[in-house]
């Protein structure tokens, strides 16, 4: 099944928790844990998800190059001013469950 989201006016977690829930399949009635599932989502209006609290400022993204000392940082504020569509796929990678599934799933994630 094809699921269509509009996250205008939704909080960063609560979209990310809900679509985590539909990727996992969780909201068929064939529920299988160890099959991906079949249902995909379609996010729309991304650019104007809001949080809440000081997240914005707060919240951080790192990631490591490879090399010694070379450990990056991002703010909220910065991923969601370049690809606002990245903090949201983030925040739903971390909510499915770490397995060989999870690949899997994402694909049937469409952020528009």
């Amino acid at each position: 099944m094809q699921y269509t989201i509009d996250a205008k006016n939704k909080t960063l977690g609560r979209l990310a928790s809900e679509i985590a829930e539909i990727l996992q399949g969780k909201k068929s009635a064939y529920y299988e844990p160890r099959l991906a599932g079949a249902d995909s989502v379609m996010v729309t209006n991304v650019k104007d998800i809001t949080v809440t609290g000081a997240k914005m400022t707060q919240k951080k993204y790192y990631h490591h190059t490879g090399y010694m000392g070379h450990l990056k940082s991002k703010t909220l504020r910065e991923v969601m001013e370049k690809d606002p569509s990245q903090a949201l796929r983030h925040a739903v990678e971390r909510m499915l469950p770490k397995n060989s599934l999870r690949s899997k799933r994402m694909l049937r994630l469409v952020i528009k």
